[in-house]
């Protein structure tokens, strides 16, 4: 017969707990337990301790231990209730201390199963490798490490440094608390002692802390790889920027027929959706469908955000109007993808909707409704919703509420007022804010307003292009050369490049990019030759070039020649060759677009006949027939 050490824990109101130990036998599975779910629910284990009460076990030893062990594994049990059950235990041992302590290390009051532990070890009480991952797991929480490197220190001492279980949570550990080189010392330790959830755990760890590089390292070495193995490959691509790496491994995982799990499939399509990519969002959906894989709500908004990232703002709609539940970021999103496709009264209806349903809007709620007002230009809904956050709902305004309050306000040619509220705000305006305010004066051609603006930017952010690059364009457009000059030459003696212009576009499963007057690509020539039939036709049609963007004092016969080479337009003629009739071209762009390329591509959607779909820095644009959704206003 097996014995093991045993803690009595009574819970005193003012939250200390007394311990007594005993010597008792191991427990045993007692039949009300045995049908419970290896997750159950708190109704099933208040169930499960009623049928134990009725039967007469509510103090005895082997059933109480085992069902504070399902407790353990139980969400959204209170921590008085476990707690309970342990003093109600006649005898507890140490299965059903180490089973409270993993309790309290899962729960939302991690912090006591130190507080358990640290009378444990007063008390002289026995633990056992089992012990320590539990409360490394709520030091790993709160990433406390002076904590955490007390319980490690305790591990030394009992001699269980060399547990396989205690060095994976060491190793996790240390690597939650920025402490990657503690946890690879750790690692190196004993290679004999480590298996695939040891590696899972240093790769987690590399590619958290963004040692992107060191994580493929480790993953190459791997003398095994399981399904964690690929979703932390993947997830630290996607988390350090490195998107389209990300899909492709993906891809590879799937190649392989591996399973992948809801976070994974969370990610990828997040990755997609920063790119803009549809056919890997449609990739990822139709895997998603292939497994069955049931759509939960982060799902169905991870999916609903794909869509309208990657321009199918119907598709977006269609999903979310399937989901069986709704939250709020569910919402958040669909109210911000119709936001940035300038459907802005669609989605302050939908905004009215979700009020009526009785939910309560966040911060991020209100960045896409008043974005929404912003792109459809309303402003008087804007203000009026804008006062709402604050006295309706005791939201006070971030930096990215004011943003979108002065973008309107500047396009509206309201500049006066928003200048009136970036001065009256509570926190000291961002230089994204006056930057937005200095994109407002150029447009406006309001250049003294916009000279001293523009001063105080590169005074800000003196690394920061885009402020040199609006300062020279409204130098540009008053036709101060000299000035235009000078400020590119301040730019130049910083070292600080504008950064290039670049459009992405998507054709026979493979993505394609392209920068101004670009020759590298395979089929260079056979695009330039398209570009002249576009231009040919389109002089033909009575565009005329606007080039009035170009910052150069040059000829404007140069400057036609500049601009008729921008990265869209050579897009463009990509698409028109090679994707087929009757589907969309969608590009996407990390600059806002110029104007004009902007009515260059509404006269290729006319004469060509073409849907054309550009996702640039700043919004979607749709141009279809002649016309965009932004109605020009952009």
């Amino acid at each position: 017969m097996r014995f093991g050490l045993v803690v009595q824990l009574n819970h005193r109101s003012n939250g200390v707990f007394s311990l007594q130990s005993h010597y008792c036998t191991a427990p045993h599975l007692h039949p009300p337990l045995s049908s419970l779910p290896p997750r159950p629910s708190p109704r099933q284990i208040h169930q499960a301790h009623a049928q134990l009460i009725t039967l007469g076990l509510a103090t005895r030893r082997a059933p109480m231990s085992h069902l504070l062990a399902h407790c353990a594994l139980s969400p959204a049990l209170p921590p008085s209730y476990p707690i309970t059950i342990f003093n109600l235990i006649d005898i507890p041992n140490l299965f059903a201390t180490n089973n409270l302590l993993r309790y309290l290390s899962r729960s939302p009051d991690h912090e006591k199963s130190l507080l358990f532990y640290s009378q444990l070890r007063r008390q002289s009480m026995t633990t056992n490798n089992y012990t320590y991952p539990f409360l490394l797991h709520a030091c790993s929480r709160n990433a406390v490490l002076s904590e955490g490197q007390q319980v490690h220190s305790h591990v030394v001492k009992l001699g269980l440094d060399s547990d396989l279980f205690v060095r994976n949570a060491l190793i996790h550990f240390y690597s939650a608390c920025c402490k990657i080189e503690l946890s690879r010392r750790v690692f190196d330790e004993c290679p004999w002692q480590r298996d695939v959830v040891s590696w899972n755990a240093m790769l987690a760890g590399y590619a958290r802390s963004g040692r992107v590089d060191v994580a493929e390292e480790v993953f190459e070495l791997m003398p095994e790889r399981d399904v964690i193995s690929w979703s932390s490959m993947i997830m630290g691509y996607v988390q350090n920027g490195i998107l389209e790496k990300g899909l492709e491994v993906f891809r590879q995982m799937i190649g392989r027929g591996l399973m992948v799990n809801e976070a994974t499939l969370v990610t990828v399509l997040s990755a997609s959706a920063q790119l803009g990519l549809l056919e890997y969002g449609r990739f990822i959906h139709s895997t998603i469908m292939d497994l069955k894989f049931p759509i939960s709500v982060a799902l169905g908004t991870a999916l609903v955000d794909m869509y309208a990232k990657c321009g199918c703002i119907d598709i977006s709609r269609q999903v979310f109007g399937e989901l069986l539940e709704r939250d709020v970021f569910a919402w958040n999103a669909m109210i911000c993808g119709l936001a940035t496709h300038g459907l802005g009264g669609e989605a302050l209806k939908l905004f009215e909707n979700f009020i009526r349903e009785g939910l309560c809007p966040a911060s991020v709620t209100f960045v896409g409704v008043l974005n929404a007002c912003s792109r459809a230009g309303l402003v008087a809904e804007a203000r009026r919703h804008f006062e709402s956050m604050v006295k309706d709902y005791g939201i006070e305004p971030e930096m990215e509420h004011y943003g979108c309050m002065v973008d309107l306000l500047g396009r509206a040619g309201l500049v006066s007022e928003a200048l009136e509220l970036i001065e009256s705000m509570k926190v000291p305006p961002d230089p994204v804010l006056w930057g937005t305010l200095l994109g407002a004066c150029k447009m406006h051609g309001l250049v003294d307003l916009g000279i001293t603006i523009g001063k105080k930017l590169i005074e800000l952010e003196p690394g920061h292009d885009g402020h040199y690059v609006l300062l020279a364009g409204i130098y540009a457009k008053a036709r101060k050369w000299e000035d235009v000059i000078a400020v590119r030459k301040l730019m130049s003696n910083r070292g600080t490049n504008k950064v290039a212009g670049w459009s992405l576009i998507e054709a026979n499963g493979s993505v394609h990019k392209f920068v101004a007057g670009d020759r590298e690509h395979q089929q260079s020539t056979g695009i330039h030759k398209m570009l002249e039939v576009i231009n040919q036709r389109l002089a033909d049609a009575g565009y005329r070039p606007d080039v009035t963007s170009i910052l150069h004092d040059i000829g404007d016969e140069e400057k036609v020649h500049v601009i008729k080479e921008h990265s869209e337009r050579l897009a463009i003629a990509f698409g028109i060759m090679v994707i087929e009739l009757g589907c969309p071209i969608r590009i996407v762009k990390n600059l806002r677009v110029c104007g004009d390329c902007h009515e260059f591509s509404k006269m290729v959607s006319k004469v060509f006949e073409r849907e054309i779909i550009v996702r640039d820095g700043s919004r979607f644009h749709h141009f279809k027939e002649g016309k965009c959704s932004c109605l020009d206003y952009w």
